[in-house]
């Protein structure tokens, strides 16, 4: 596959330069100032299709490839001049031409914006912005089939917009909010044909009175602008099919899928309704996505030196992945809408429901390295994760110096977990039911107020509230006795329920089975509020002052009780085996940063001062802690040019942890593993390093972004670890400075536009060194993955269209005890084409080749999708057949390890059985 992709590439770079001629020189103004950024345009002057276009790097320079044969009409243009034109005849025999423009201001710029907007790429400042009809071939049926046509942006797997290697979490419509908080919902689902512009809004800051105080850097927003005839119109698409899987399957029930989808837009208001029902392994909204969703919250003192997050359950509850799943159905709802009330006050919020079913089937092999135990393992899993969450907004802004917003994010769900696993280890079988439940609740609240008192002067006030409540339930019944040979033998009589001095699991009765149930709840009230003084001191410089409080707690109980035949219960009664504690964790602190630009450079040193407070009440006894400390950080930019600059940032970050670290008491995580906390615990300190280059150059349209990221952990907040063949307890604790945790990553991404060829290479590479304390010695692991990825993707009007690539994948694991290495070679191909006028057809094809360095593992499948469409002319009806997993391929393969329990494993799930359907679309 990499010869094809290699040859593929020397044949799109051989043509084009062999059937086309170069146009280049330079754009100057009336006194010969170079112009950069400006536009030069090349269109066909029989038709008025743009053929090629081109923008001037930093000396006026542009250069353009145009076919042979043709007459063609050049036109410059730039903001605030006169545009230019010149007729450019280029015979079958032509040569490379120079040419040379000259503009001139003008006195009323109107007319050059809308010029502007002709180009296929525009740079206004921190902006820029894409015609979308220039990039795409009119095959493309989702936004993200768009955006990923566009130099400089890419989407993901899972459907995120990523810019320079960051996630976007914001997208406008019309300057809406698109559910605010999720990327993944426009791509997939917001029609293609609808999109007329991209902008994409680097430096972005929500507020307009702050652009440029603070380091809005990493901050990315996309806004789309509709085509004309999708505004003050309702527009959308009915979706439905049906269609038989495989015969051997367990999808007896047919395939289905319903997916209406409504928008309409007016500068006054509007409305997204998203709908989405199937069984075939789409899944619009995931178990991830629900609790990774933060409806758009800012990130709360960003810089100021502390890292506190309050934990989600930790049950191990399967997450919904449709590459995972031997069955899925899947409901989904979701409405978005904003409504100007008056030009000072706008509200908008968005309501998502999800209830998604899961099985997933997977064989394991799991290899302990301390114990050189292998434990093959045999699941089947029923997985519901009912979600639902609501987000109300609104922005009051009376005047230009003044803003008020509120937000309130409502969370809730449901989620079920039946699994049976049959555990084989060393001869003895473990046949193993669980049961997991869980019904959390949040409430999340943010009030923000921004006031600018004079040019000088500007204040900024922000308060967040979060209330949470959950209560998982966990039962595991299994043949074994629990935790065998970790703790002392059990006993038939209930132990001291007041002697918590040693470490035992004597209340256990003995049974045919064990049945180990456990309750908990955990209760959290956190309140974060800051206000920020900034003082500008000049044009290039500024002073920020931050007062602010973070204050949190939180009540943990839970209770260990074992169900005994006849349905009597063996409650434990020992503190061993409860939790009582409520923990509270307080952060006062002040900031001071200085920003400066000077020449190319703009630097912000800062310092944050710290006092941090700690309570944990649990067994009748007070723990408290309380800490000072400064923080300090450092953020430098350095322009090399308009499109290209370095950034580093560096940073002491002072690590706390929640209620779970805390509760003594043991808590279940799995049918094996127990879990305790240290009342004890310190926080830890990070160093982290970031250094990252960006360039996009839109002279010759070459994307070239890059970062390192560097951590360095002291006084690391570890696990200590009783091991004992494939059981195991587990407690935290803080590791001595001279075992520090560390961690390097890098990535880099290339890509460049060559006339109609978009080429990418994408390289990640990580690497991390950890210390664990198992069964009282201090273990060393370190892991090493680098992941490379290149391709080659086509955006013909005429021709076919196809994208190849080929991804490479190395893990290496290294726990001391030996290493392992496995590699996943992924070649892939898609392909896209309209034949007879109304038909269009398009497949994608994934090849995997996964396999281990002793080859005992070696697995070798491939999926084959492909549709088939009709749609008559503009005819709103489309009708299609679509097939997924054509080769049917039953399973695919997966490796993962775990430095804390010194646990490599290689999965094998099994997936979605080759579909066919019969789709109907309308467009509305």
């Amino acid at each position: 596959m990499k010869k094809i992709l290699l040859i593929a590439v020397l044949l799109c770079g051989v043509g084009a330069s062999a059937q086309s001629i170069k146009v280049k020189g330079f754009i100057r103004d009336s006194i010969g100032e170079p112009l950069s950024l400006a536009n030069v345009i090349a269109t066909v002057q029989s038709s008025g299709a743009i053929e090629s276009y081109g923008i001037t790097n930093d000396d006026g320079k542009y250069q353009l490839d145009l076919p042979k044969g043709e007459t063609y009409v050049l036109k410059a243009s730039f903001l605030g001049y006169n545009p230019a034109e010149k007729v450019l005849v280029v015979p079958a025999d032509g040569e490379n031409v120079d040419y040379n423009f000259k503009l001139l201001q003008q006195d009323n710029l109107l007319d050059d914006v809308e010029l502007i907007y002709e180009m296929p790429v525009t740079v206004k400042g921190d902006t820029i912005i894409y015609n979308a009809d220039s990039f795409t071939s009119g095959e493309e049926r989702k936004l993200g089939d768009v955006l990923d046509k566009l130099p400089g942006l890419e989407v993901n797997d899972d459907g995120e917009i990523q810019i320079e290697g960051k996630t976007v979490s914001k997208v406008m419509v019309e300057g809406k909010d698109f559910f605010d908080g999720d990327s993944k919902l426009a791509t997939k689902n917001i029609p293609a044909d609808a999109v007329g512009k991209v902008e994409v809004l680097r430096n972005y800051n929500e507020v307009g009175q702050l652009k440029g105080l603070g380091n809005d850097q990493d901050s990315y927003a996309i806004n789309i602008k509709l085509k004309e005839g999708k505004k003050n119109f309702w527009f959308g698409e009915i979706t439905a099919g049906a269609g038989v899987a495989e015969a051997n399957s367990d999808q007896d029930d047919g395939s289905y899928l319903i997916h209406p989808k409504l928008f309409y837009y007016n500068p006054k208001y509007s409305i997204n309704v998203i709908t989405d029902f199937n069984n075939i392994g789409e899944v619009p909204f995931t178990f991830r996505d629900y609790f990774n969703f933060t409806g758009g919250f800012r990130n709360f003192n960003r810089g100021g030196g502390t890292t506190f997050n309050v934990r989600d359950s930790d049950l191990g509850f399967t997450t919904t992945q449709n590459n995972r799943a031997n069955k899925l159905d899947t409901k989904f709802l979701a409405a978005n809408f904003s409504y100007a009330v008056n030009p000072k006050l706008d509200v908008s919020g968005f309501a998502i429901l999800s209830d998604n079913k899961t099985n997933i089937v997977n064989n394991s092999v799991r290899q302990f390295a301390l114990s050189g135990i292998t434990e093959n393992t045999n699941s089947n899993s029923d997985t519901r994760n009912q979600l639902a969450m609501m987000k109300l907004s609104s922005v009051y802004k009376p005047s230009t110096n003044f803003q008020l917003d509120y937000d309130a994010l409502i969370k809730t769900s449901k989620q079920t977990e039946d699994s049976n696993t049959l555990s084989v280890v060393q001869g003895f079988t473990n046949d193993v039911t669980e049961e997991l439940e869980n019904k959390p609740f949040s409430i999340n609240q943010n009030l923000n107020a921004y006031y600018t008192l004079n040019d000088k002067n500007i204040f900024a006030g922000q308060a967040q509230y979060l209330y949470q409540d959950e209560d998982p339930f966990y039962q595991a019944v299994q043949d074994a006795v629990p935790f065998r040979g970790v703790f002392t033998d059990i006993d038939e009589t209930n132990a001291d329920p007041s002697d918590t001095s040693t470490d035992t699991f004597d209340p256990l009765f003995d049974a045919d089975r064990f049945s180990i149930n456990q309750q908990k709840n955990v209760i959290t009230n956190k309140f974060d509020g800051k206000v920020d003084y900034y003082y500008v001191l000049n044009n290039v410089s500024n002073l920020n002052v931050t007062l602010g409080s973070t204050f949190s707690k939180q009540q943990f109980d839970s209770g260990i009780f074992q169900l005994l035949d006849g349905e009597s219960t063996n409650t434990f009664t020992g503190a061993d085996y409860n939790n009582d504690v409520a923990y509270t964790f307080t952060d006062a602190f002040l900031g001071l940063h200085y920003k400066l630009k000077t020449g190319a450079f703009t630097l912000t040193p800062g310092a944050t001062l710290h006092n941090y407070g700690l309570k944990n009440e649990q067994l009748g006894t007070e723990v408290t802690q309380n800490d000072w400390m400064v923080l300090p950080d450092l953020n430098v930019i350095w322009e090399l040019k308009k499109s290209e600059n370095i950034r580093f940032n560096y940073s002491i970050n002072a690590q706390y942890s929640d209620i779970n670290d805390y509760a003594r008491g043991y808590v279940f995580n799995s049918y094996n593993r127990l879990f305790r906390g240290n009342r004890n615990l310190e926080n830890s300190l990070a160093h982290t390093y970031n250094l990252s280059y960006f360039s996009f150059n839109m002279f010759n349209y070459t994307n070239i972004s890059g970062n390192i990221n560097y951590s360095r952990s002291i006084d690391a907040i570890k696990q200590t670890t009783d091991l004992e063949g494939i059981s195991q307890v587990s407690s935290p604790f803080n590791i001595d400075s001279n075992f520090p945790d560390e961690s390097l990553s890098v990535f880099a991404r290339f890509s460049k536009r060559v006339k109609k060829v978009q080429f990418r290479l994408n390289a990640n590479v990580s690497w991390s060194n950890t210390f664990n304390n198992i069964n009282e010695e201090i273990l060393e692991s370190s892991s090493f993955t680098q992941g490379y990825t290149a391709s080659a993707q086509t955006s013909f009007k005429e021709f076919p269209n196809f994208e190849v690539g080929y991804r490479l994948t190395l893990n290496e694991y290294d726990n001391g005890a030996g290493e392992q290495k496995f590699t996943t070679q992924r070649p892939y191909a898609n392909v896209d084409f309209k034949f007879l006028k109304d038909f269009t057809f398009n497949a994608e094809w994934d090849f995997y080749d996964y396999s281990n360095q002793e080859n005992t593992i070696e697995n070798s499948y491939s999926f084959f999708d492909a549709n088939l469409y009709y749609q008559k002319g503009e005819s709103p009806w489309e009708f299609s057949v679509q097939a997924t997993n054509i080769l049917d391929t039953g399973s695919i393969n997966n490796d993962s390890f775990n430095e804390q329990q010194q646990l490599s494993s290689t999965s094998e799930y099994f997936v979605l059985p080759r579909i066919v359907m019969l789709v109907v679309k309308y467009d509305i």
